[in-house]
């Protein structure tokens, strides 16, 4: 039986405080960390590549980090818009996509088109949530 509650303590990886209760062990409802167990820090973090969409005024840049909080915390911008999984090369092909609303460097125009890419990949979840069960993802195998 599944039972969707608080945890008894925040997530060892994401820090959230709700989460499921499967069978015998609780699972975090945002990661999917199970928790209780803890990350072995003595171990690499597994590398998980984002494009990451940020919005400054009616500009959105599109870019690519493989640490997606430093990089945002050294881009001034006023609202993250979506992460989607990938590096370079999915990076690359939205720039491509998305080359006639190109204001320069890595930095477009919203336009409708591109709106509605976002609200795609918004669909899929909040960007932080997203990143969070990815890195639990790799974390697990």
């Amino acid at each position: 039986m599944v039972t969707n509650s608080r945890l008894p303590g925040p997530c060892n990886l994401c820090a959230n405080e709700f989460g499921a209760r499967i069978g015998g062990a609780w699972i975090c409802a945002v990661c999917g960390w199970r928790y209780g167990d803890v990350p072995d820090h003595d171990l690499p973090r597994p590398v998980i590549e984002v494009v990451y969409y940020i919005r400054y005024d009616r500009r959105v840049k599109i870019g690519t980090s493989r640490r997606p909080r430093q990089r945002l915390a050294s881009i001034r911008h006023e609202e993250l818009l979506a992460f989607e999984r990938g590096g370079r090369p999915v990076e690359q092909r939205r720039h491509r996509e998305f080359a006639a609303a190109r204001e320069g460097g890595e930095w477009f125009t919203l336009t409708a088109d591109l709106r509605a890419h976002i609200s795609t990949l918004r669909k899929r979840g909040d960007p932080w949530s997203l990143y969070a069960r990815w890195l639990s993802e790799a974390l697990r195998s």
